[in-house]
């Protein structure tokens, strides 16, 4: 039997899909457009990026600040709290939902990432994919250059040290280092 589903219900829904078609094009469409705009907004006032930001994201709390260039998928994925602050050359690939919590501090270069592929060589060649949420709690730290891969959930205080790759969760209060990061 056929999925009815468009390949964009498809990518929502964390299932595989192909990324094309009139809806994601018209989205990434969408996001390019939007990201030249906010990257070129470097001296643009605090309320006036935040008002760039609220336009495209799913959910932006009061005090959010990211520095630009700033890189997305989307966007309409994308839900962050109060006072969460990224820091310059961040990249959020958001698929599926992304969840940053009130008050988290990202520095620059990280890219947190839900986009994922088959690991059957046959899936990929046919152009398949599938993403899988990252949810970042409140008052997290993550260093500069850190890699958030698919999948992951960090826990509210935790702390992820510089250039870390971090694959699996990690707990609230919990420091993680490293490639693979480990906990501390």
């Amino acid at each position: 039997m056929t999925d009815p589903r468009s390949q964009k219900q498809r990518m929502l829904a964390g299932d595989l899909y192909v990324a094309e078609g009139p809806e994601i094009a018209a989205d990434n469409a969408r996001a390019s457009g939007w990201m030249e705009r906010y990257n070129a907004a470097r001296c643009a006032s605090a309320a006036e990026r935040l008002a760039l930001l609220r336009e495209i994201m799913g959910a932006v709390g009061d005090g959010v600040t990211i520095r630009p260039p700033f890189f997305i998928d989307y966007g309409y994925n994308i839900r962050l709290g109060a006072g969460v602050f990224l820091n310059f050359n961040c990249v959020i690939l958001d698929v599926v939902q992304v969840t940053i919590g009130d008050g988290t501090q990202i520095g620059p270069g990280v890219q947190i990432l839900t986009a994922d592929h088959p690991r059957d060589p046959r899936q990929r060649s046919q152009g398949l994919e599938f993403g899988r949420p990252v949810s970042i709690g409140r008052n997290v730290w993550i260093g500069s250059g850190a890699l958030i891969l698919p999948g992951v959930t960090i826990g509210d205080d935790a702390l992820i040290g510089a250039g870390s790759v971090v694959t699996r969760d990690v707990p609230a209060g919990a420091t993680a280092l490293g490639n693979p990061a480990r906990l501390r």
